[in-house]
């Protein structure tokens, strides 16, 4: 099972990928620092230490890139990130390598992004920054998520060392249960009833949880008129005994936002914020929510409504 790099930041990929280059050239790799054209590039002047092997190694200025995406299961063939549009990654990247071979700044060129790569896809993208930036094949290299894993095995420690913490990045709570559960209840909240009144949890005033959690009036009262009329129809589908899957899927939901949740409530952000967050990073990743996003504002209320999510008194 690969690395799930979608859930870093990306400084905290772009210090993985430094490490993991210190490992394969040398302790004099330079880290990330940005260029007079924007570009974000890690350094290497020298012999590599073991990349691409031992006995035939690098040499000379290598340039390293780190492309990372929060998005899932993503490719270099993508038409945004490998196509030949001018406006794709690669594309847009090949005018500074470009820049960087004119003016002697890149003899070897090592692109890591946390992407699947392939044996179709691979070779034909390498000739092709080879072509255009005037630098032999073999002093290019693509490394995808397949190669980052094997680094990561090679040597497990580099996670400590870019010192990869899930609660110092930004927060990126699984799609996965959240996703199959609006597939399962889809049908069912695509016909809700007029806005209606209902008691959420006995044991906190929903004005009081908001106070407790930072909402403002404002958002609070926006989401309640919007959202309470589907709370009947979920409940009733979660207590339904022949949805028990279901159920499963809302408490490791839950499970996974109320941790993420309380991380970032440490760090006093409203919960306006919080929530909107959490449906930008959920829609942004996740094809099955991108394509019923009406529905995962719903589930978040009503978890929020039940005090499955966000603090209460007996926290």
């Amino acid at each position: 099972m690969s690395y799930p790099y979608e859930d870093l930041s990306h400084d905290q990929f772009e210090d993985l990928v430094v490490h993991a280059m210190r490992k394969l050239f040398g302790e004099g790799v330079q880290g990330f620092a940005t260029g007079p054209d924007g570009g974000r590039d890690a350094r290497f002047d020298g012999k590599a230490e073991r990349f691409p092997s031992a006995s035939g190694p690098w040499k000379g200025i290598t340039v390293g890139q780190a492309k990372h995406t929060n998005d899932t299961n993503r490719h270099f063939s993508d038409s945004s990130f490998g196509g030949a549009a001018v406006s794709s990654v690669i594309s847009e990247e090949i005018v500074r390598l470009k820049k960087l071979v004119s003016d002697g700044e890149l003899e070897n060129y090592i692109l890591f992004a946390n992407r699947r790569l392939g044996g179709v896809s691979g070779p034909p993208l390498v000739r092709r920054i080879s072509k255009e930036i005037e630098i032999p094949a073999q002093r290019i290299h693509l490394a995808g998520v397949e190669f980052l894993d094997r680094q990561l095995h090679d040597y497990p420690e580099l996670l400590t060392l870019a010192a990869i913490d899930p609660l110092r990045g930004p927060m990126l709570p699984s799609s996965y249960d959240l996703a199959e559960l609006i597939l399962a209840i889809s049908e069912e909240l695509g016909t809700v009833g007029p806005k209606q009144r209902a008691e959420v949890a006995e044991r906190v005033s929903f004005e009081q949880k908001n106070d407790l959690n930072s909402m403002s009036e404002d958002f609070a009262r926006e989401i309640m008129d919007r959202y309470l009329r589907y709370e009947k129809q979920i409940r009733q589908f979660l207590a339904d005994p022949g949805n028990e899957e279901s159920v499963k899927r809302y408490e490791g939901a839950v499970e996974e936002f109320q941790l993420k949740i309380i991380a970032k409530q440490e760090e006093r952000q409203k919960f306006d914020d919080v929530f909107n967050r959490i449906v930008d990073v959920l829609t942004g990743r996740d094809d099955v929510l991108r394509r019923d996003r009406a529905l995962v504002r719903p589930m978040l209320f009503y978890m929020y409504w039940h005090c499955d999510i966000g603090k209460t008194p007996d926290a």
